[in-house]
């Protein structure tokens, strides 16, 4: 599963791919607009330093500035955001969507389970072989990042807090300062 960043903010996006485990970047007018920069100017950096795909969302109300099939059929990559039902989804694949976003935790904010579209998604992609990725989107914690990789989706993007504590375990943290203090008292030497 590809990890990609939810944010717009250079230095945690330099840190991730420090980390040698981000394949790309999600933003959006909201989370850009928090970094009180020119926007394309941010966007510029940002896309500099990704190694892989950044996804921006369109500002445009007209059909030439948001059609999927009509920028699709231009050879442009697309990534459908704000999915929150199935039949969006399958929508999206056919009209040739490089990416769906559904945002599994606005739905479990609303009583949802948001994984639950995840997993419907996955499972009607793999029933017509569509190529478009399943992106999970408005993940909140940890365990819908395990959860998004079991139920089969392509992508996870996440916060960078939410990054950072994939990294830690109470037991990882306690194991290692047991060996350090270890490693001290024996007094050996590398």
């Amino acid at each position: 599963m590809k990890i990609f960043l939810d944010t717009a903010n250079v230095s945690e996006i330099r840190e991730g791919i420090a980390l040698g485990v981000v394949d790309g970047v999600t933003t959006n007018p909201s989370l850009a607009a928090k970094e009180k920069r020119p926007f394309r100017p941010l966007v510029e950096e940002i896309c500099s330093i990704v190694p892989g795909d950044v996804s921006l969302e369109v500002v445009a109300t007209d059909f030439e500035g948001m059609a999927v099939k009509y920028l699709s059929g231009k050879g442009i990559r697309l990534n459908q955001t704000l999915c929150f039902s199935a039949p969006q989804a399958l929508l999206s694949a056919k009209a040739g969507s490089t990416y769906i976003s559904p945002f599994l935790g606005r739905l479990d904010d609303i009583g949802a389970v948001g994984m639950d579209l995840i997993r419907d998604i996955c499972e009607i992609y793999r029933n017509y072989g569509f190529k478009t990725q399943v992106l999970a989107a408005s993940i909140r914690n940890p365990l819908h990042v395990i959860d998004a990789a079991k139920a089969g989706a392509h992508v996870c993007t996440m916060p960078f807090a939410v990054l950072q504590s994939l990294l830690k375990h109470p037991l990882t943290d306690i194991g290692l300062k047991r060996f350090l203090e270890d490693w001290q008292k024996s007094g050996a030497k590398i």
